[in-house]
């Protein structure tokens, strides 16, 4: 899929390519080419003179090739973003070729961005640039609002780890924690600290980028101060994460916490039942042994074996009923 974006009266408008033709319609300020086919990137090349590179979307690229930019002054800039699909949550690698000096557009140069699927930070910026005249001046401005959106996004994903992280805590501190429930504790905990991993990477390679954009020397002194803005809420997400992980190693420690004192509530039952078992065992095995006469048997004659029987209830129940009183029965 092919999108152009151009400004008009301060707003970003969108426009569908689906033909060579229409794009000598167009001035855009940023190309987005969503899973783009040969023949889309074939226009591009023919049109903006633009040859995509094949390993635009590799993930296996060396930091070198990650940020570069050319001696035509193209600037080359692969980023990941997140998508905090409840199912699915992943991070989408972006590749960014800013032409600073396209002749079509004079100065303010054209974004070209590619990519496999959809972004949320796409969506998010394309909608407040929609709303808000004035927001975007340039080609620059939409790579910074892009990174300055890909920071809010993560903020508000954290927002929302916290929030399942305070349903998780309700449930692990009532004290009554089950075995199944304290297995969906710890489900619902791991899928929240793989999120949580994911944003500290997406957030760390966002400040990569930023830093990049910096030091090219190609921002103004409005939009490199933004950058700087960008770099401190970076840096509070960093402090949230941080927080976040603290949180998720206490409730992961508590629920393992209750899974042994379930396990020693079960432990402690065949404890108690094998220390009330003995003086039964050590009756029979008395009474058991291959001896012509028992003297005390010989006197009770024909209610020996009753007595024997009443004995070894009663020493089993003499150790339970000492149990119950120490409170060592109790759960």
């Amino acid at each position: 899929m092919l999108n152009i974006f151009t400004l008009a009266n301060g707003r970003l408008f969108q426009e569908e390519i689906e033909s060579l033709e229409e794009l000598s319609r167009f001035r855009p300020i940023w190309v987005d080419l969503e899973s783009p086919t040969l023949e889309e990137k074939r226009w591009v090349k023919q049109y903006y003179g633009l040859s995509i590179p094949e390993d635009a979307m590799d993930e296996d690229i060396e930091e070198s090739a990650r940020f570069y930019e050319e001696d035509n002054g193209e600037l080359h800039i692969r980023s990941d973003f997140l998508i905090a699909d409840d199912q699915e949550p992943r991070t989408v690698r972006v590749a960014f070729i800013l032409n600073q000096h396209n002749t079509e557009l004079k100065s303010r140069g054209v974004l070209f961005s590619i990519h496999d699927e959809d972004v949320p930070v796409f969506r998010l910026l394309r909608l407040r640039a929609r709303r808000a005249p004035g927001l975007i001046e340039d080609a620059k401005e939409v790579l910074l609002k892009l990174f300055d959106a890909d920071a809010e996004y993560s903020a508000d994903t954290l927002e929302g780890i916290y929030d399942e992280l305070e349903k998780v805590s309700k449930q692990v501190l009532s004290g009554d924690v089950t075995d199944e429930l304290a297995s969906e504790v710890l489900g619902a905990i791991a899928r929240q600290e793989d999120l949580n991993g994911r944003i500290r990477r997406n957030v760390m390679d966002t400040r990569r980028a930023v830093s990049f954009m910096m030091r090219s020397r190609m921002l103004t002194a409005e939009q490199f101060e933004e950058a700087r803005q960008i770099l401190r809420d970076i840096e509070s997400l960093d402090n949230h994460t941080a927080f976040l992980f603290d949180k998720i190693n206490f409730l992961m420690d508590a629920t393992v916490g209750f899974i042994n004192i379930n396990q020693n509530k079960i432990i402690k039952i065949f404890s108690v039942a094998s220390v009330a078992l003995l003086p039964p065992t050590l009756i029979a095995s008395l009474y058991g042994m291959n001896m012509a006469k028992f003297p005390e048997l010989e006197l009770l004659g024909a209610a020996g074996y009753p007595y024997v029987l009443l004995l070894m209830i009663a020493s089993a129940l003499v150790p339970m009923w000492y149990f119950r009183k120490k409170g060592w029965l109790k759960k």
